[in-house]
């Protein structure tokens, strides 16, 4: 029962998730809110941090069950796609502001570039791809149920919320997004 409680904590952090970042939401906010709207990414990020701790406490609370024996190779290979998912999420975020993207800084509409450059030039979703990486990783250096059900609930989500991000951001960079789309892959670089 409590990896169905895990599961369903995930589903209602991404469905939060894809809700707040919806463009119909933000419209109607803006009206609402008015010039309180510049801090709606604070209250954006504080909510996605205050569920997402919620879920980390209940992961550490459940009970270790292990489906996968641990060795040095599961280890390793566990702390290497760790680490590398690190790395692509780290630098994903370095053309950003950290302060614009947190919330902090309270944003202006319409400022932000399309970036194609970079790892942007490789996949559509850094972010995400070294998201799957580090979940990955965890799994194969934990070995435990949990570990499924946190990357269960990524994979499952992932083409939703690209579907639901893609939406947004053709709607702020029109064809050039179209044209990027159609360039570069979601998730998978291709390497040939």
């Amino acid at each position: 029962m409590s990896y169905v409680l895990l599961a369903l904590s995930w589903i209602i952090f991404y469905t939060a998730h894809s809700l707040m970042a919806a463009s119909k939401l933000k419209r109607i906010l803006e009206v609402k809110w008015g010039d309180a709207y510049k801090w709606y990414r604070l209250v954006y990020t504080l909510i996605s941090l205050i569920l997402f701790i919620g879920i980390m406490i209940q992961a550490v609370l459940i009970p270790k069950t292990t489906l996968i024996s641990k060795s040095d190779f599961t280890d390793y290979l566990g702390y290497m796609l760790a680490g590398f998912g690190t790395i692509i999420a780290t630098k994903s975020s370095k053309n950003y502001s950290m302060k614009l993207f947190l919330g902090i800084t309270p944003s202006v509409e319409n400022s932000e570039e399309l970036i194609t450059t970079g790892l942007y030039a490789k996949v559509r979703h850094p972010l995400y791809s070294g998201l799957l990486l580090i979940f990955l990783g965890y799994f194969l250096f934990s070995g435990s149920l949990t570990s499924v059900v946190h990357l269960s609930c990524l994979v499952l989500y992932l083409p939703f919320g690209i579907y639901f991000e893609e939406k947004n951001l053709v709607l702020q960079f029109g064809e050039a997004y179209q044209n990027y789309k159609s360039k570069v892959p979601a998730l998978i670089p291709k390497f040939w």
